[in-house]
């Protein structure tokens, strides 16, 4: 088991059009994407097999996509079915055999949930799926999806989206005070994931916590990190009052992430008064990590990423952990199942 045979968000269903390519990235290889002619998601490699220009710099005709350097056009396997300077129907093609046979090399693609997904395995250990995001389009329950480019590594960003103690300095009075008040929590790896159930929490949540947590009870609190590249946090402050952030960490490059947001929340007869509000405020959150994560990399570039570690980083050497495995070839579902009870101040 490896990176590569997982599923990754490539795209929005609604921006994959049958009138233009886009063009994507995952794990540092090259993909050009459109629609056949059936509507079909098509992903192949972002490259033309006749002199190495950009497919997804080409336009779509009839479910068919032309490269914008000779004309070259691919079907939706990948097959070039027409060369311009071949004639009519590739006459000259047709009585030579070094020509016989032009394919494109071509990636599994599936639509989940509105969005395109992605696997680079041919042959992947075993069939995986997308990782469903909680309650989308369920009754009662509204969405708002951003995206946003990340100039760090996965692992750095997965253990920000699930970092508490950094929100009361990246964060203030947004999502969280400094207010020494002490957290408990249960830490669980098993089967490739990573689940952190908090307790004590309460009133921290920066300014709307009277909105969300009007009685001041105690908050069910639940992060978790599911292999390779998913995080979920999970608030339930009562009933009609829950927000789940999904965060799929899609990686460019070594050190570029591009992050597929999804916000779930019911909030009651609130979800559409609340709508433009979340959405201006997750923004300014995530904009926040950006940059703190951004000044992180710098460094890591300068000193290598040499981290000490406290009680409350528990939760990031397991993710580490899990994605050390995936790195080395191996099954993360494989290591033993472990529990730690921490504590820690916010």
């Amino acid at each position: 088991m490896n990176f590569r045979d997982f599923w990754y968000v490539v795209a929005a269903s609604k921006d994959l059009t049958k009138d233009k390519p886009a063009s994507a990235q995952v794990l540092g290889e090259w993909l050009a994407l459109f629609r056949g002619a059936d509507s079909k998601a098509v992903a192949l490699e972002d490259r033309c097999l006749h002199r190495c220009a950009r497919l997804s710099k080409g336009t779509i005709r009839e479910g068919r996509l032309q490269c914008a350097y000779h004309g070259w056009v691919y079907d939706g396997e990948g097959r070039v079915v027409h060369v311009p300077s071949e004639g009519p129907n590739n006459a000259k093609a047709a009585d030579n055999k070094m020509y016989s046979f032009r394919r494109a090399r071509t990636f599994a693609v599936c639509e989940v949930d509105d969005y395109v997904y992605v696997r680079l395995a041919d042959s992947p250990a075993e069939e995986l799926k997308p990782f469903p995001i909680p309650y989308y389009k369920a009754e009662g329950w509204a969405s708002i999806r951003l995206k946003n480019l990340f100039k760090n590594n996965v692992t750095n960003c997965v253990e920000n989206f699930v970092d508490i103690p950094h929100t009361a300095f990246v964060h203030p009075r947004i999502f969280r005070v400094t207010k020494n008040e002490k957290l408990t929590a249960r830490v669980e790896r098993r089967s490739g994931s990573v689940v952190v159930s908090y307790r004590n929490e309460r009133a921290n949540l920066g300014w709307f916590s009277r909105f969300l947590n009007p009685g001041g009870r105690e908050i069910t609190h639940t992060d978790s990190f599911h292999m390779p590249n998913v995080t979920s946090v999970d608030y339930i402050f009562g009933e009609n009052r829950r927000f789940i952030i999904t965060s799929q960490s899609v990686p460019l490059t070594d050190c570029e992430t591009l992050v597929y947001t999804d916000l779930t929340y019911n909030y009651g007869m609130w979800n559409l008064l609340a709508r433009p509000i979340i959405r201006r405020q997750a923004q300014t959150i995530i904009d926040q990590d950006v940059e703190i994560l951004g000044d992180q990399m710098e460094a890591i570039k300068r000193y290598g990423s040499r981290f000490a570690n406290t009680e409350a980083d528990v939760i990031h050497v397991f993710i580490e952990s899990i994605r050390a495995e995936l790195e080395r070839g191996a099954d993360p579902r494989l290591l033993p199942d472990k529990t730690v009870e921490i504590e820690f101040w916010v």
